[in-house]
């Protein structure tokens, strides 16, 4: 994806909670964004109306009452409040077309948001799967995943459908199940995870199972979150 200059940006993001943010306020300060950390005490809708773009954050794991299943014995809640305000942030963002990236967790709410399920627990559920819930180095590669070659994702990773795969890091026991309607599937690991999704009635509205945040150091997924900063700043153009 050809991506103007982007060191005049000064777009506001929203970043929702997380228990580590430093990470995802030092990637979108990379690309010249001004991220704004959110409490679960914010009003969303205050707070998008201050700000260009949303970033869903990662975290634990949405309440599976919020998509009419009991809870798996591996149930693991994230922070009070998260999943009222972030299901709230995705639903709004998405009804005034606010570029939205969402990482992890993020991914789930996204998902969840506008209709879909989860996956529970991926290695009592996935056959054969994968290790995707991989801690020991938050930046260590745990497995490949594949491009859709159509997708926005992959014009913004330069990846082709002679090389199609990425490296991600992974840190995960959840995964998207029934897809919601709304949503394209754009990477999948080997065992069938749902890797990437992307909105394509939005603006951008771009989802990650990966932590490419973990990478700011080493830049090598600074497109992503590029292209999530140039797309807000197209929107105020």
């Amino acid at each position: 994806m050809a991506r103007r200059d982007t060191t005049d940006v000064s777009a506001r993001i929203a970043v929702a909670p997380a228990r580590r943010p430093d990470d995802y306020l030092e990637s979108i300060r990379r690309v010249h964004g001004v991220p704004v950390p959110m409490t679960t005490l914010d009003d969303p809708l205050a707070v998008l109306s201050q700000c260009d773009g949303l970033l869903l954050t990662g975290g634990g794991d949405i309440d599976p009452a919020l998509y009419g299943e009991a809870p798996h014995a591996t149930y693991a809640a994230a922070e009070r409040g998260r999943d009222a305000l972030e299901l709230e942030l995705a639903v709004r963002a998405i009804e005034r077309d606010i570029p939205i990236l969402a990482i992890c967790r993020g991914l789930q709410v996204l998902n969840v948001a506008l209709g879909g399920t989860l996956v529970q627990d991926i290695p009592s559920q996935v056959p054969n799967p994968l290790a995707h819930s991989v801690t020991d180095a938050f930046d260590r590669i745990a497995h490949d995943v594949t491009i859709d070659s159509e997708s926005v994702l992959a014009q913004i990773m330069g990846t082709t459908p002679l090389a199609p795969r990425t490296a991600v890091n992974s840190r995960h026991h959840q995964a998207i199940k029934r897809l919601a309607a709304d949503l394209v599937i754009t990477a999948t690991a080997s065992d069938g995870v749902i890797e990437a999704v992307e909105r394509r009635p939005s603006r951008f509205c771009v989802a990650v199972q990966w932590h490419p945040e973990n990478f700011w150091r080493t830049g090598e997924f600074l497109p992503l979150f590029a292209a999530f900063v140039e797309a807000t700043a197209l929107s105020r153009a």
